[in-house]
């Protein structure tokens, strides 16, 4: 018997290490015993056999004197166990063998074993939750109603459990925990009340904090000179219109999935909302506040007057069936499609929505509203809208970096030009900058990053394009060039460079990679993707005097295509006459940004110039209609 005890203490420990998140199960057919309080046994389930503890919220279990194979199941013997015990007197014993399949073992792998209130719980370590709750499927009654089955068991059944482990999944196995939030030091006491004023009203949408914490500090200046912006400031930081909704749709298999979908309508005092939808396991609340908090601001630098939102889903189109994606997006748009319009809103593409999505999604609206205008703004080649839409936005990165590079008597041609990210946007900048007589030299995905030495080439850009459209791996491109290579697990950031094109995702540079970057030589980052440097990397740039043109201003092109294509329509448009508009208005940005630098002590030669520039011509054109319309 003290073997026994001494092997089950052993257990005990084992399970309640929280990185091992496993609950080990010593034999087959073992006999547990299990004490349950009248107030937690529920009437529904009175008549059923239970077997699992973790369906109750009940002590440790003892070691009964019929059975010598007995052992407990649960986290360490409290101390004053005997205070414990006198609250349990009323409670009473049921036993029940547990017949363990093999199948079932990888069920118990997201358990573990932890203290709740002095009582062993059984915790599913991917949601951190306990207790009879998960025994409920939390979007219907879908859900198991098999009682020969454990608790545990049912609950990884259920669809909240299956959303939880595929988000744990696409985020490489890693458990999801809070995101510390780093406050940037603030040298004036009124932007600094700005950003604690979000920080109590929304302290766990760490994206949206950090967008809000570099528009304050690039608008210190324009704070400490007007104290009423303070106030101004935080009605924009409170978006006008949330919507959460579900998105429920049926895969090729017949089963039921639940995503959710979202849209944040952020501001419209200067016109009708424009901006992206993105589907991506990463989206949440917070990702769409500041996607389209950062969507106000580029839309106020436009030469048009719009709001600004932003939206999409938690949906990864990613493995998905042509089928799969069509239902997904007709159930997105069931929802969403009542706060659409030419006068409301108008959604475009961004990451995981192409061509593809957008027409699946304009064919629903278009079914549900009774009518045909055409007025989604996406790369609608083959039934509506302008043919280089969907070169927009890279084709207006490159302008911009050629604006700057004129600044400075300087200019793209020979220059190395590192480029993340392998999408539209990121192979149309390869496209321009080849037209420029630059060098680019990388790509990159979600595993690494692939070089090429000699550079790209018109070529290599469209095998590229097919390796992408096939879904294989950047590696392959290297097996036919011998020039190139892929590292895993990489960023491009440490390759010699002297322009960089981040065009991935938020926060894909952070202090490493800023260090990386300098070191290898880069001076100039345009930012191709919204808010692209973690607080940590942008303080390295800064003091190491890179320029930076922000993603507000560079990342213009694609506002101005699908105001031209919903405004002007005109389809006989040659390419060079598209590209001159786009030009114009790039150039008209980039001129409007330096001199509202200018005009509150940045100087064009400044480094941080267009970041300053372009929040505070963007804040200050909103800020003065709201005062207009009595928003302020």
């Amino acid at each position: 018997m003290t073997s026994m005890m001494d092997d089950n203490m052993n257990l005990l420990h084992q399970a309640q290490r929280l990185n091992n998140n496993t609950l080990v199960v010593r034999e087959i057919g073992e006999e547990i015993d299990l004490e349950i309080g009248p107030e937690e046994d529920e009437q529904s389930f009175a008549h059923h056999t239970l077997l699992d503890v973790h369906t109750h919220e009940s002590s440790p279990v003892k070691d009964h004197p019929e059975n010598s194979n007995s052992h407990m199941i649960g986290s360490q013997l409290l101390s004053d166990d005997q205070d414990l015990s006198k609250g349990q007197t009323g409670k009473r014993k049921k036993k029940v063998v547990k017949r363990w399949r093999e199948e079932w073992a990888e069920t118990y792998k997201w358990a573990y074993v932890d203290v709740k209130d002095g009582t062993a719980r059984i915790f599913c370590s991917v949601c951190r939750e306990y207790g009879r709750k998960h025994r409920r499927n939390p979007y219907g009654n879908e859900g198991s109603r098999n009682m020969q089955m454990s608790a545990l068991e049912e609950h990884n059944n259920s669809l909240l459990h299956k959303e939880a482990l595929r988000l744990q999944q696409a985020s490489k196995e890693k458990l999801i925990v809070d995101k510390p939030i780093y406050v940037k030091a603030l040298m004036s006491k009124s932007a600094g009340s700005i950003v604690e004023a979000a920080l109590r009203r929304d302290p766990h949408e760490s994206e949206f904090i950090q967008s809000v914490q570099e528009v304050v500090h690039a608008l210190e200046r324009v704070i400490s000179k007007n104290s009423n912006y303070v106030n101004t400031m935080e009605r924009l930081l409170e978006p006008e219109r949330t919507i959460i909704f579900r998105v429920p749709w049926v895969d090729d298999r017949g089963e039921m999935n639940v995503n959710r979908g979202f849209r944040v309508h952020f501001n419209q005092t200067l016109g009708p909302c424009r901006g992206g939808l993105r589907f991506h396991p990463s989206m949440n609340l917070s990702v769409a506040k500041f996607l389209s908090f950062q969507q106000t601001l580029r839309n106020a630098l436009s030469p048009y007057r719009l709001g600004g939102s932003s939206g999409g889903s938690d949906f990864d189109p990613k493995g998905k069936s042509d089928n799969e994606i069509m239902k997904f997006c007709q159930s997105f748009m069931n929802e969403l499609y009542r706060y659409l319009g030419s006068d409301k809103d108008l959604p475009s593409e961004e990451m995981g929505v192409g061509t593809r999505e957008m027409g699946y999604l304009y064919g629903q609206y278009r079914r549900l509203t009774g009518h045909s205008q055409g007025t989604f703004t996406g790369p609608r080649i083959s039934w509506s809208g302008l043919s280089l839409r969907t070169e927009a936005t890279g084709y207006g990165l490159v302008f911009f970096a050629q604006l700057m590079l004129l600044d400075m008597n300087k200019e793209l041609k020979g220059l190395r030009c590192a480029v993340s990210g392998s999408g539209k946007v990121s192979m149309h900048v390869l496209e321009k900058l080849l037209a420029y007589g630059a060098l680019p030299i990388t790509v990159s995905d979600s595993k690494g990053y692939l070089v090429d030495e000699d550079g790209f080439d018109f070529m290599k850009i469209s095998f590229l394009r097919e390796i992408k459209s096939q879904n294989r791996s950047l590696r392959d491109y290297s097996k036919t060039y011998a020039r190139s290579k892929y590292y895993d697990e990489a960023k491009p950031w440490s390759e010699r460079s002297d322009v960089a094109f981040p065009c991935a995702s938020q926060n894909e540079i952070d202090q490493s990679d800023a260090i990386n970057l300098v070191n290898s030589g880069c001076r100039i980052i345009v930012e191709g993707s919204n808010m692209p440097c973690t607080h940590e990397a942008v303080d390295v740039l800064r003091k190491a005097n890179v320029f930076v043109a922000p993603s507000m201003a560079a990342g213009l092109g694609g506002v101005v295509a699908g105001e031209l294509e919903l405004k002007e329509c005109n389809l006989s448009w040659s390419p060079e006459d598209f590209e001159s508009k786009l030009q114009e208005a790039m150039k008209q940005t980039y001129q409007r940004a330096l001199k509202a630098a200018a005009d509150f002590g940045y100087p064009k030669e400044s480094p941080e110039a267009l970041v300053h520039g372009a929040a505070i011509s963007a804040f200050l054109t909103i800020a003065s209609s709201m005062a207009d319309q009595g928003c302020a």
